[in-house]
């Protein structure tokens, strides 16, 4: 069944909406968030934002999590050496949150503590706090990456740290 309700959102999105929301300052922060995690574990984060789904995969009612998991593939956040690769995945016009870890975090780590942040995350834009929703998550990560994939020796970035918007 098709949700008018959220087709309307996704359509309304704008490139303005999503450059106001995650600003350049905001993207810059992130990226260095990013940055400063990676310097104590393994393990690659990338940071995506989308602001609506296009009119194809909106008409089949993709999830956020489908598409979260469709990125995660696109941008090869699969393609590290530990296997820790960590996708934090924003779908703005649903205001949704999804983390993707590769196996080998995420055997690990597991999804409940993955919810766990993309609710604190969801939480923190509820209040408007975009911004600093993004960096609390990427601290959070940062926590369980650091435990099971510690920085020691050679520490390649294997991934950019740049935000993306799609």
């Amino acid at each position: 069944m098709m949700n008018f309700k959220r087709i309307a959102r996704h359509l309304a999105m704008t490139h303005w909406q999503v450059n106001r929301t995650f600003p350049a300052h905001a993207l810059r922060a992130i990226e260095n968030a990013i940055k400063v995690s990676e310097a104590v574990h393994t393990g690659e984060i990338r940071f995506v934002i989308e602001g609506a789904l296009e009119s194809g995969l909106l008409w089949h009612g993709q999830s956020a999590r489908a598409r979260a998991i469709d990125v995660f593939s696109q941008l090869r956040v699969w393609d590290t050496e530990h296997n820790n690769g960590l996708l934090i995945y924003v779908l703005l016009a649903d205001r949704e949150v999804e983390i993707v870890a590769d196996r080998g975090i995420h055997a690990k780590v597991g999804t409940p503590a993955w919810e766990v942040i993309c609710r604190a995350i969801e939480s923190a834009f509820k209040a408007g706090d975009y911004e600093a929703g993004v960096i609390g998550g990427i601290h959070a990560a940062t926590k369980h990456l650091a435990k099971h994939f510690s920085a020691a020796g050679a520490n390649p970035n294997e991934l950019p740290n740049k935000p993306v918007i799609l």
